[in-house]
């Protein structure tokens, strides 16, 4: 081996290398980035879910169960309900993932030893409800060992075994099937994959084979190329989303209860922004290994890890939870297992609707302005 010609060239590659600061900044990034997002998103512990109460009884008693929760680092009471109606509007709006509702005749049931109490979970996160009411159960079981110690004292007998029984119920998806949670996730998966992966690399193709010189000399306008770039995936991914929907209720009987139509509209949605923003990291890039590199960074990972999809966003770090806020996948999970579980319409879902109609029309003008007819 020589050495000479070795150096000359590892010195030739280390140039191109550096030269290329956008793979260099990647290839820098990527194992960084990655190390921060699973090391905060792998977080399976749970803590500070936002808690509802409705106290009927409002008694010393009952604000002591109630102080239980509050006190735990798993809960974080969010409001208090005067109904059982503004109680499930606070659930199905996801303002709380947890109700505790203590009845009118909590204290003289507490007395002869036969008292109750109703946990509701929101089933629509089978993991998080899972946990939340095993948190829950542990809490009671505590309640219980310090009324029924009370209760001795006082009658001067043995303790009650079970003074007061937590009745836990999980709603929207009463087995906690994680599939039924999972599958409206693996849509928006899919689309990612289809969408921003596969156009990240249409245009950067183009520049690669030499054939976007030929464009330019024709008579077409950025519109029109940038639609009939995009218009073909867009078939293929709304054809993905009825495939999904009609497997997952035909393979693993997930419910749909809310409307059809409303999938498929949020869906487009969805994926309007999802095409337009591949599109435009290949009209920027011009290289398809790049491309598709940050494609994959930019919105299939943050998608996985940040969206809810794998992970309680309630789990991770306040600064990671902030900056899910910037993950579009994060709204369009929350709608379809709203429109999946809860069967909820239009009236529910529009704000996270209009936030991701936003951002598609953002990504439209972003890739429209990045497209360049022109040679440089």
């Amino acid at each position: 081996m020589n050495f000479r010609r070795l150096r000359a060239v590892a010195r030739k590659e280390f140039i191109h290398v550096f030269r290329d600061w956008r793979s260099l900044v990647l290839a820098v990034a990527i194992p960084a980035l990655l190390i921060l997002i699973f090391g905060y998103a792998l977080d399976m512990d749970l803590d500070n879910v936002p808690t509802v109460v409705w106290d009927q009884s409002r008694t010393p008693e009952s604000r002591e169960l109630i102080a239980l929760f509050s006190g735990s680092p798993y809960f974080s009471i969010s409001g208090y309900s005067d109904s059982y109606g503004e109680m499930q509007r606070r659930l199905e709006n996801g303002k709380a993932l947890l109700g505790l509702v203590v009845p009118a005749d909590f204290v003289q049931r507490l007395r002869q030893g036969r008292a109750q109490a109703q946990v509701i979970a929101d089933g629509s996160d089978a993991n998080t409800a899972r946990l939340a009411l095993g948190y829950a159960s542990a809490l009671g079981a505590l309640y219980n060992g310090r009324v029924a110690a009370s209760l001795a004292r006082i009658s001067g007998r043995g303790a009650a075994a079970a003074p007061i029984v937590l009745e836990l119920r999980a709603w929207y998806n009463p087995d906690l099937r994680s599939v039924n949670t999972t599958v409206p996730g693996i849509i928006v998966i899919v689309m990612i994959v289809i969408a921003a992966m596969l156009t990240s690399v249409t245009v950067a193709r183009e520049w690669e084979l030499g054939t976007m010189e030929q464009l330019i000399g024709t008579p077409i306008r950025v519109p029109e190329l940038v639609l009939g770039k995009v218009l073909p995936y867009y078939v293929i991914g709304m054809a993905d989303v009825a495939i999904a929907v009609v497997l997952g209720q035909w393979l693993f009987q997930v419910p749909l209860r809310g409307h059809p139509a409303l999938v498929f509209f949020t869906a487009a949605i969805f994926l309007t922004g999802a095409l337009f923003f591949g599109l435009m990291l290949s009209i920027r890039l011009k290289a398809q290994v790049l491309a598709n590199q940050a494609a994959i960074m930019a919105s299939y990972l943050p998608t996985l890890l940040l969206s809810g999809f794998a992970f309680a966003i309630e789990n991770m770090p306040v600064p990671v939870q902030l900056l899910t806020y910037l993950i579009p996948g994060r709204y369009f999970i929350e709608i379809l297992r709203d429109i999946y579980l809860k069967g909820v319409g239009l009236e529910i879902i529009w704000f996270n609707t209009l936030l991701l109609a936003i951002y598609a029309a953002l990504m439209v003008v972003l890739a429209h302005k990045s497209m360049k007819l022109k040679l440089e």
